[in-house]
């Protein structure tokens, strides 16, 4: 296995040229920039490895990624005008080169979402949860959800999920494409998607390559372009009285009472 340095927060196991990249946050698996980071940083270390031909991307526990830690505004917040550092790293994850298959054995939440749309394919169980809940908070969708969404799941869906917020469980997930393969209990996410990655790494890892090269032509230069512009609207949003109620309401855990200001 080749060197890929240390990490604080990813691992990374290798087995008949299959990749498991495990992220751990405990308890729900928050993710800030420095997560993020080591994420990308993984990818990009397998990507110049012949030992690995598909990657599978997991998450101990019961939540897959609750999304981002918003307790650390140090992390999450906006540099300088047109520098976001969680952005420009999550588009780091959609450059890399080899096929992905996402493990979403529990809840994948807002950014959280965002991360599980990363890979290429995606297995769920029917305790899987996925939310893009930024409307919930007086917020504007981010990590891309504006292309990755209507490009897997087709407008409607996307925009049914992106304006209302609504939690889909792991069986509408797999009937309206969102989830690639669905298995019975979280115990099975894992084996299948190393199941699912292990097929993708028997086919000549040249032509994978070849093939999602051409078939993502554009996609993360889409998604950048998305990043900017979701990021200029969450800026104006967080200023909001509607965003401070979205905030409380969803720490109160009650439905938030919003004015329009």
């Amino acid at each position: 296995m080749p060197a890929f340095g240390s990490f604080k927060d990813v691992t990374i196991d290798i087995e008949d040229h299959v990749a498991v990249v495990e992220f751990s946050k405990p308890s729900q698996n928050f993710f800030d920039v420095e997560l993020i980071s080591e994420i990308a940083d993984a990818f990009e270390g397998l990507d110049e490895t012949s030992d690995c031909r598909a990657i599978v991307l997991a998450s101990p526990g019961r939540i897959f990624c609750a999304g981002a830690n918003l307790n650390d505004g140090r992390d999450l917040g906006e540099k300088s005008p047109g520098h976001y550092p969680l952005y420009e790293q999550g588009v780091r994850l959609f450059r890399t080169t080899k096929p992905i298959v996402g493990a979403i054995q529990g809840a994948a939440i807002g950014g959280g979402f965002g991360l599980a749309m990363t890979p290429d394919f995606r297995v769920a169980c029917p305790e899987s949860r996925f939310s893009a809940n930024f409307t919930r908070m007086g917020y504007h969708p981010g990590f891309g959800l504006t292309v990755t969404l209507p490009e897997t799941i087709g407008r409607k869906h996307a925009e049914r999920m992106l304006y209302n917020g609504c939690r889909v469980k792991g069986e509408e997930a797999f009937a309206m494409g969102l989830a690639d393969v669905l298995v019975d209990g979280p115990k099975n996410v894992r084996p299948a998607a190393i199941e699912l990655a292990r097929e993708i790494a028997q086919c000549s890892p040249l032509g994978v390559v070849a093939c999602r090269t051409i078939m993502r032509d554009g996609y993360a230069d889409r998604i950048a372009a998305a990043t900017d512009k979701e990021l200029a609207n969450q800026n104006s949003l967080r200023g909001t009285a509607d965003f401070t109620e979205g905030v409380e309401a969803m720490t109160d855990r009650r439905l938030p009472h919003f004015i329009g200001a």
